[in-house]
């Protein structure tokens, strides 16, 4: 299940002449919101991402690494590794071997991160060069005993205007100067859980506010005079289908809860089974809206095999279709 990605990038040549060391070092402002799927750009109006397109360049397909979701995705961005090889294969996670678990944006021990190392390590690694984050998936742990040298501690409640105000202090202010920043923004995923991706109405309102955002960030670079100094990409992690109460996939039906353990949730779920053989063979005709693997049987395209983190069985729901314990109690 590949879902498209879209990458908006507003690429600037740097300014020449320049003595500061601000001005000879290229730099890089890396920006997510969270859940924008692809067709968001043809069916609502976005008129500040649209001068921030006509600025640059607009790559309009890109596929996901498996599985589409929050943190996978984006350690991938900043890795440049599918989920197999960066070690965050789900936004929750098992390890079988120290039986620790991983739930996302809770969770802050380096043990699950340091099988990769992100963008933000690598160059913060490299002389008089620093980085920072606000707020970006995996920048307030210590990775490899690394965090950014400016940070913040993940919180939701959060303004995103808040989050902008402190990556423009710390690009304009920070001596060795920050090469690379990530922002991170919760929408339009939040909403798009919340209502569906198809309910315009409320959708409008979100993405008017989305663009809304990127003017904010694209006024504040300009009045702080980052705009021609800094190369900017704004992007997403992952696109969003429209689920319905009709399409649910139901495991009570078909096996009984104390056969296994859901480590990771819908739409592609992670089964750690008390019996692999018993439980393969009850969920694998559970539902022909749903496809059930063995680990070893996930399809070699998916990058998605070679990792302990990665429990026995994996079901994928079909598009629109959501696997849920009953039709009571979601998971």
């Amino acid at each position: 299940m590949h879902l498209i990605l879209v990458f908006f990038f507003h690429g600037i040549i740097h300014c020449s002449g320049g003595n500061s060391v601000y001005e000879s070092v290229p730099r890089l402002l890396l920006v997510s919101f969270d859940g924008f799927r692809a067709d968001y750009l043809k069916k609502y109006e976005f008129p500040n991402l649209q001068d921030f397109i006509k600025d640059g360049v607009l790559v309009e397909h890109v596929t996901n690494v498996f599985i589409t979701k929050t943190f996978p995705n984006h350690y991938s961005i900043v890795t440049g590794l599918y989920e197999e090889s960066h070690g965050i294969v789900a936004n929750e996670m098992f390890d079988a071997a120290t039986k620790k678990t991983f739930s996302p944006f809770s969770d802050r021990d380096p043990f699950w991160w340091n099988e990769a190392v992100p963008i933000w390590v690598t160059n913060q690694w490299q002389e008089n060069k620093t980085s920072a984050s606000a707020m970006w998936p995996g920048t307030d742990i210590k990775i490899h005993n690394t965090t950014p040298h400016f940070y913040m501690n993940y919180s939701s409640a959060v303004h995103f205007n808040k989050r902008v105000e402190n990556i423009i202090a710390w690009l304009n202010h920070s001596n060795p100067p920050v090469t690379f920043a990530t922002l991170y923004w919760e929408e339009p995923d939040a909403s798009g859980h919340k209502y569906g991706p198809e309910d315009t109405k409320n959708m409008t309102k979100v993405l008017k506010e989305v663009d809304k955002l990127i003017g904010f960030l694209i006024e504040k670079l300009k009045t702080s005079k980052l705009w021609e100094k800094i190369n900017i990409i704004i992007t997403s992690d992952h696109g969003m289908a429209q689920c319905s109460t009709d399409r649910l996939i139901k495991l009570d039906e078909c096996i009984d809860r104390d056969k296994y353990k859901l480590i990771d949730k819908s739409p592609v779920a992670a089964i750690l089974p008390n019996n692999e053989t018993y439980v393969y063979n009850l969920l694998k005709n559970c539902s022909p809206h749903m496809k059930v693997y063995l680990k070893e049987e996930i399809p070699d395209q998916y990058h998605y095999h070679h990792n302990k983190r990665i429990q026995p069985i994996i079901l994928v729901a079909d598009e629109g279709w959501t696997i849920v314990h009953n039709e009571s109690l979601p998971k």
